[in-house]
């Protein structure tokens, strides 16, 4: 009922507001090292009789209350011995932090904590230790890594990223840390070693030379595939650095009914043709015959964004090459520039044409992260937040007690 597995009870005790059942492990499970589980001879009684937080009975709190000696490890010095219904450094039985971790990727916030009758933080740091156990008992995701995906998400303000890794063939999060820079790229690569960085074949990403550097250096084997939606981003950007040009023009020449006209213009340009309104059309036919040049800049947009829906992959290039010529010669300094970020990245770009990968899995996940992370505005530490990611989009969530 409490969760003490094979556990010997000793007795039970009702008190005012809890019940405290009293146990001792087996002889076998007795005097073990608390973090690799060997025998170990005994150093003290340590603190004396320990309690544990179980899950409560109906609207009762239960405790497992046990003797906590420390045993002396030829490996990890003196630590405190094991005990088969909770996990070492816990205060709560296993069953308890498998409920608590199954609820954290479930529910609210507060949901959690009154539920459970415990504070968001001490919900954080029983994910860590939950991740860390199911992670060790699942085995690591990075070992069948092939196609991975690198992504960086914004979890507060004041520039705090982390680095993600979506592997594309399960569309799980395998591997996030704090940071936003080479060094943590180069983490990844480090943890992944030699062996397993040799079986890598694609990776997606951004144009951030913080990753394509970093891949380029580490994985020279890897095809480098650059996600579509930041290449077409960039056209879009250069189209409303044009736009805002000619409706400055607009304005210093006292134009104020076409510079109105192109302030307001600015979602015809930036859709697509087939989703635009009847008024935005009317909008773009009107741009089309009062400022040519501002047309041909969306035109240039629309023809790069057609690259990537193009599903011959021949055709598609040959479409990118035709892109670049005209963008180099189109005399709009914000489109030859791309031009010419585009010719510098165009082995990436041919990659995805090729391939056929993007970031959009990546995308996904990271959708799910942002609504976890305003969950975690109560964790002390990134990884507390990256301990409840990887439960929720990393396939380590436990079942519930009592569940297979």
């Amino acid at each position: 009922m409490v969760g003490v597995g094979r556990a010997v009870v000793e007795g039970v005790v009702v008190e005012e507001d809890a019940v405290v059942v009293r146990v001792r492990p087996r002889l076998r499970e007795a005097s073990r090292c608390g973090v690799c589980g060997r025998r170990a001879s005994g150093y003290d009684r340590g603190e004396g009789t320990r309690r544990w937080r179980a899950l409560d009975l109906g609207a009762t709190k239960a405790f497992v209350e046990a003797e906590a000696p420390r045993v002396s490890c030829r490996r990890h010095g003196v630590v405190v011995a094991r005990v088969p219904w909770a996990r070492q450094g816990s205060w709560f039985t296993r069953e308890f932090e498998q409920q608590v971790a199954w609820l954290a990727t479930r529910c609210s916030k507060s949901a959690v904590c009154e539920l459970m009758r415990v504070s968001w933080y001490t919900v954080g740091r029983i994910i860590e230790r939950v991740v860390v156990d199911e992670r060790a008992r699942q085995g690591d995701p990075l070992d069948m890594l092939r196609r991975a995906g690198i992504d960086e998400l914004s979890y507060r303000v004041g520039q705090r990223y982390i680095t993600v890794v979506v592997d594309h063939d399960t569309g799980r999060l395998v591997w996030a840390r704090e940071g936003r820079d080479k060094e943590t790229v180069s983490r990844f690569f480090a943890e992944l070693g030699e062996e397993r960085k040799a079986r890598l074949e694609l990776i997606s990403s951004d144009m951030g030379e913080w990753i394509t550097r970093v891949v380029a250096a580490e994985c020279p084997q890897v095809t480098l595939c650059l996600d579509p939606f930041h290449i077409v981003a960039l056209a879009t950007e250069a189209l409303d650095e044009v736009r805002r040009e000619v409706w400055n023009q607009a304005r210093r020449h006292g134009d104020t009914a076409t510079a109105s006209f192109l302030k307001g213009s600015r979602w015809a340009l930036w859709k697509r043709p087939e989703r635009l309104s009847e008024k935005q059309q009317l909008k773009l036919a009107r741009i089309a015959k009062i400022n040519e040049r501002l047309f041909r800049a969306y035109m240039l947009k629309e023809q790069l964004r057609l690259v990537f829906h193009e599903p011959d992959t021949d055709a598609a290039v040959a479409l990118l090459d035709a892109w670049l010529a005209w963008a180099c010669r189109c005399r709009i300094p914000a489109f030859v520039k791309l031009a010419k970020t585009i010719k510098h990245h165009r082995p990436g770009i041919t990659a995805t044409l090729t391939h056929r990968l993007s970031n959009a899995r990546v995308e996904a996940v990271n959708t799910t992260l942002r609504l976890i992370t305003r969950r975690a505005y109560g964790f002390h530490s990134a990884q507390a937040l990256i301990a409840l990611a990887m439960l929720t989009v990393g396939g380590l969530r436990p079942p519930l007690p009592g569940r297979a």
